[in-house]
């Protein structure tokens, strides 16, 4: 069976350097670090005091206050980024077949905050057993879906994803692969994370995987740098309306760009180091061209998972080198969480949405906060350090690698 094609016909963000697409994208451009003290708890104590957290955000110009008190903050970022992605694409849902229409959404934790705050009060009440009602539907990860299809009424189906920092990535390619099929003419898709509270620091702390740069947060993130000690933490959301070609035309819809491809692997190695030579990074790339129908040389750009950890990054460049060889030269390689941290399960998303907007305006953003070359890394390719950079990209790549080996690969093109 000919699978039909997938394009991107709307998209919304809400990031650590812009609340939404406009705002998101210009923070790319320009370079700008989200990293800042955390205010969202007392961090004093924390080996970790700073993150990249979204900034100016009241809910309840969104959401009204009722509605935002039932909902952990991974699901009003959910519900924030998806009604802009709506409005983006300019779908009239009084037109369309809403039982073929679904949402597939990742997060890699879903309601911490909302769990840690319940056992906090639970301890402090002497085991007095008085939870909040919304306690289990805060906290599950597949309520942001459910929340989502609810408010527009979107009968399609309707899942989250769970695979750590390859949430929002492996979502979008089932849905991508549920319109593929046949089984859904429109998804809303994407991710969302809040994890930047007590349990969340605390964690990643305890498992050396945060920058410990209390002095200069700012320039913490710094992929592929010698001086590299670990990734900044953030938070957000990314939400992108996925539509069938014929479909989108149909409405005259504004495409951004084709979904035309998607690789999965896994690592089998380790639950949080990556397989030192990369090949489970190798063969999601090589599965990501392979059902892309796209080859090696034709890709300009990637928007690499590049979280600044010691391993990640050398196995993740070893990997880009196996696959493109001498091609690899001409690619611009860069890592936006060098700007917005690691939005863990949103990271997929959001990155996502920075390679389609590679594509539409011919800029590449850069990878920040370089400052001493890594001599285990080649430095002969192009990693946009510092600065964006200008250029015609009609095929963008993006990778996300999750803790348990989970790798995923979306490929977009120009169209």
């Amino acid at each position: 069976m000919k699978q039909r094609r997938v394009v991107v016909t709307g998209l919304g963000a809400l990031t650590p350097i812009g609340n939404n697409v406009e705002e998101y994208w210009e923070g790319l451009v320009n370079g700008v670090s989200g990293a800042a003290p955390i205010t969202h708890f007392d961090a004093s104590n924390f080996k970790t005091q700073f993150a990249c957290e979204v900034k100016n955000f009241e809910v309840t110009d969104f959401i009204p206050r009722k509605e935002a008190r039932k909902m952990d903050r991974f699901t009003q970022y959910a519900m924030v980024a998806a009604d802009e992605a709506m409005q983006d694409s300019g779908l009239d849902l009084d037109t369309e077949d809403l039982n073929r229409i679904g949402v597939i959404w990742g997060a890699g934790i879903g309601g911490l905050e909302t769990f840690q705050n319940q056992v906090i009060d639970y301890a402090n009440g002497n085991g007095t057993p008085r939870f909040n009602p919304f306690f289990i539907p805060k906290m599950i990860a597949d309520i942001a879906p459910g929340q989502i299809s609810i408010k527009y009424g979107l009968r399609g189906p309707n899942f989250a994803t769970v695979s750590a920092c390859a949430s929002s990535s492996n979502a979008l390619i089932d849905a991508m692969n549920y319109i593929r099929l046949g089984h859904a003419d429109v998804m809303v898709s994407g991710g969302s994370e809040a994890t930047i509270a007590i349990a969340g620091i605390g964690g990643f702390n305890a498992l050396q995987a945060l920058s410990t740069r209390n002095d200069d947060p700012k320039t913490a993130s710094r992929p592929f740098d010698k001086d590299r000690d670990g990734f900044v933490s953030g938070e957000g959301a990314g939400a992108l309306v996925l539509e069938e070609y014929e479909h989108a035309i149909a409405r005259g819809a504004t495409i951004y760009a084709e979904l035309a491809g998607g690789g999965l692997s896994a690592d089998a190695y380790h639950i949080t180091a990556p397989h030192p030579e990369g090949l489970g990074a190798k063969l999601v790339m090589e599965n990501c061209l392979r059902d892309a129908e796209v080859s090696y040389d034709e890709v300009d750009a990637i928007n690499v998972h590049g979280t600044a950890t010691p391993l990640g990054d050398i196995a993740e460049v070893k990997a880009i080198q196996e696959v493109f060889g001498e091609h690899a030269y001409a690619i611009n390689i860069n890592s936006t969480k060098s700007m917005t941290g690691h939005l863990l399960g949103a990271a997929g998303a959001i990155e996502a949405i920075a390679s389609i907007l590679a594509i539409k305006n011919g800029i590449v953003p850069p990878t920040i906060n370089h400052f001493t070359d890594d001599d285990a890394i080649d430095n002969k390719l192009n990693f946009t350090f510092n600065k964006a950079q200008k250029r015609t990209i009609n095929v963008a790549m993006s990778n996300t690698f999750g803790f348990g080996g989970h790798n995923a690969c979306l490929l977009f093109k120009k169209i």
